[in-house]
């Protein structure tokens, strides 16, 4: 089973939040946590290395939180990942640091590389402002919305 890691997971989700709100309202950490049910902690960290790649910054202050530094249209979903998660890995032999023996000479590597190079395609494809475009389709978004005006 191909994973993602719970840190690329929430990234994404507080990227939409914080996109939600572009470009004049800044998100806070608090606000992200309650409506994506994330540590803030573990927040603070993913938000801080999203804010040292350039994809987001914060503004300091009452009324202050995170804002994101271009259109949610020019961030991909592939940008945030690899930010996070570095590049798409779907097995040990991919991992450079973990070296594998057989690399030259296995046509299996060859395979799980093009099917990593595809995924990195597809998900470069996706944007923030596609996720915001698809969240009227979710199921529980209206339902959503109005426990956050409550």
């Amino acid at each position: 089973m191909l994973r993602l890691s719970t840190k690329g997971q929430y990234g994404v989700r507080a990227m939409f939040e914080i996109a939600r709100s572009y470009p004049d309202n800044p998100v806070t950490i608090k606000e992200i946590s309650e409506r994506q049910d994330v540590s803030i902690a573990y927040l603070e960290q993913i938000l801080n290395k999203l804010r040292r790649s350039g994809l987001v910054k914060s503004v300091k202050g009452p009324g202050g939180g995170y804002l994101l530094t271009k259109k949610p249209g020019d961030i991909s979903i592939a940008s945030i990942l690899k930010e996070l998660e570095g590049p798409v890995a779907i097995t040990s032999c991919l991992n450079p640091e973990e070296g594998c023996s057989r690399v030259e000479g296995c046509v299996t590597h060859l395979l799980w590389k093009s099917l990593g190079a595809n995924i990195e395609a597809f998900l470069e494809t996706i944007t923030l402002y596609d996720l915001l475009e698809r969240e009227p389709l979710l199921k529980f978004s209206h339902v959503h919305e109005e426990s956050l005006k409550a």
